[in-house]
C-alpha cells in the first residue's frame, strides 16, 4: 500500500498537469489495487459524479487509515489523528477534480487539458490580471502588454516578467528630482490580483479589486502608499525613511516587515494582520487620532467608528491564504465567505433567504466555482445555482 503523502503527491502533480507517463501508470495501480467489482466511472455520466466522487475518496481514506496502523508503534499516539485528518482534509479536497476514463481505456486515470469542461454554466478562477496608470494617465493593460520594458518614466524602467511580477527598476542608481513627481496606480479588477515590487526593493501582493498608488522612486522623509482593498507587504528595511500605508480609516508606519491590510469599503472594519517585524496602526478619522503597537502574530481591526482593536493571537495564514491559493475561514459567516468568492470570481450573490450558518475549514482558489461552491455545500445546508455570473443562494 502506498503512503497518502506519495499518492497526494501524484494528484498535486496530476492537477497542475506535470505527470510522467510513469507516474501516471504509478498512479492507475493504486487505483486499481483495490478489490471492488464495481464498473469503472467516466464524468461523462452526469447522474453518476457524486458516486465516483465518495468512491474514490473512500480508497483514499483507505489508504489513510492503513499507512496510520503500520506507523503506530513509531509515533506518538497523540500525533497519529491530526496528522491523518489533516492528510485526509487534502485528499478529501482533492479528489474531486479527478477525471477517470472506463476500464477500456488504456489509461483509467486521464490527465486533463484546457479543454476539459465540467459544466457549460461555469466560471474559472482569477488570474493575474491588472491594469498600469502611468503619471500622465496612461493605462497599460499587464495581463495583455508583452514581457519586457513596458514603460519608461525619467530614470525609472518599468518590466513585466514572464512570472507576471512587475519590477520597478532605477537607470544606473541614478535618481534626479524630478522623478520624485512620477506616481503610478496599479489596479486589479473583480477576479484578478497582481504583484510588483517597487525600485527600494519592497514587494507587494494585491488581491482582487484593489489599488495602490505610490511614487516610481521614493524620496523624502517617508515611503508613502495609499491603498484599497486587500494588499500583503513585505517592506526593505531602511531605517532613515519608514514606510507607511494609507488605507480608507487607517495608517500603517513600519520600517521593514511583513504585514497584510484588508481594507474592502464592503468589509465591516479594516485589518491590519502582522507576520514579522513591528507596526504602527493609526485609526484615521476626523474628531481624533489613536494609534497602537503591533508585534508578530497580533491583527488591528479598525471599526467605523474609528476603534482599535488589538488580537494579539491572530490567525495569520487564515489572512494571508488568499496568497497561497486558498480561501481560509475559521467560524466566519456565509456572507462574509461569499464576499470573498464574489471578488475572486466577479460574481454577484443572491440570497433567496438569511442565514447565520458559520464555516471553519479551507477551499481552494484555483478551481471554477462550481467545484468551490459543492465543497462549501458538503459541509453547510445550503444549496447554490449558478445563473450567468450570478450566484443565487438557498436553503
Amino acid at each position: 500500500m502506498q503512503h497518502p503523502e506519495n499518492i497526494l503527491a501524484l494528484l498535486e502533480k496530476y492537477f497542475a498537469g506535470t505527470l510522467t507517463p510513469s507516474e501516471l501508470d504509478h498512479l492507475n495501480q493504486w487505483y486499481h489495487s483495490f478489490n471492488d467489482d464495481e464498473i469503472e466511472l467516466t464524468l461523462d455520466d452526469h447522474e453518476k459524479e457524486d458516486r465516483l466522487f465518495e468512491r474514490i475518496k473512500e480508497r483514499l481514506l483507505e489508504t489513510v487509515r492503513e499507512d496510520q496502523h503500520k506507523t503506530a508503534r513509531k509515533i506518538n499516539r497523540k500525533w497519529q489523528i491530526p496528522v491523518a485528518a489533516a492528510i485526509a482534509l487534502l485528499i478529501f479536497i482533492s479528489v474531486g477534480y479527478l477525471v477517470f476514463s472506463s476500464k477500456s481505456s488504456t489509461s483509467p486515470v486521464a490527465q486533463k487539458t484546457p479543454d476539459d469542461k465540467r459544466s457549460f454554466n461555469d466560471i474559472a478562477p482569477g488570474s493575474n490580471r491588472a491594469i498600469l496608470t502611468l503619471a500622465d494617465g496612461s493605462p497599460i493593460i499587464l495581463d495583455s502588454v508583452s514581457n519586457g520594458i513596458i514603460s519608461h518614466q525619467g530614470n525609472i524602467k518599468v518590466r513585466k516578467l514572464s512570472s507576471g511580477l512587475l519590477v520597478y527598476v532605477i537607470n544606473d542608481h541614478h535618481i534626479t528630482e524630478n522623478d520624485e513627481a512620477f506616481y503610478n496606480k496599479i489596479t486589479t479588477p473583480r477576479g484578478g490580483q497582481y504583484q510588483v515590487t517597487f525600485t527600494d526593493g519592497t514587494k507587494v501582493w494585491l488581491n482582487a479589486a484593489s489599488s495602490i498608488r505610490f511614487p516610481v522612486v521614493f524620496t523624502g522623509k517617508y515611503r508613502e502608499v495609499d491603498i484599497t482593498g486587500e494588499a500583503y507587504f513585505e517592506v526593505s528595511k531602511n531605517r532613515a525613511m519608514p514606510f507607511k500605508v494609507k488605507a480608507n480609516n487607517s495608517e500603517i508606519e513600519v520600517l521593514g516587515t511583513h504585514f497584510n491590510v484588508n481594507a474592502y469599503d464592503d468589509e465591516a472594519a479594516e485589518k491590519t494582520t502582522l507576520l514579522e517585524g513591528k507596526v504602527k496602526v493609526y485609526a484615521l478619522d476626523s474628531q481624533k487620532q489613536s494609534s497602537q503597537f503591533l508585534k508578530p502574530g497580533a491583527q488591528a481591526t479598525i471599526n467605523k467608528d474609528g476603534k482599535i482593536i488589538i488580537k494579539d493571537h491572530a490567525d495569520t495564514e487564515e489572512a494571508v491564504a488568499w496568497m497561497n491559493g486558498f480561501f481560509q475561514f475559521k467560524s466566519a459567516d456565509l456572507k462574509t465567505i461569499l464576499r470573498q468568492i464574489s471578488r475572486w470570481y466577479d460574481v454577484s450573490i443572491e440570497y433567496k433567504e438569511n442565514s447565520d450558518m458559520r464555516f471553519t475549514g479551507q477551499l481552494t482558489r484555483n478551481e471554477n466555482v462550481s467545484q468551490v461552491l459543492k465543497e462549501l455545500a458538503l459541509t453547510l445546508e445550503v444549496h447554490f445555482k449558478i445563473d450567468g455570473r450570478k450566484i443565487i443562494v438557498s436553503h
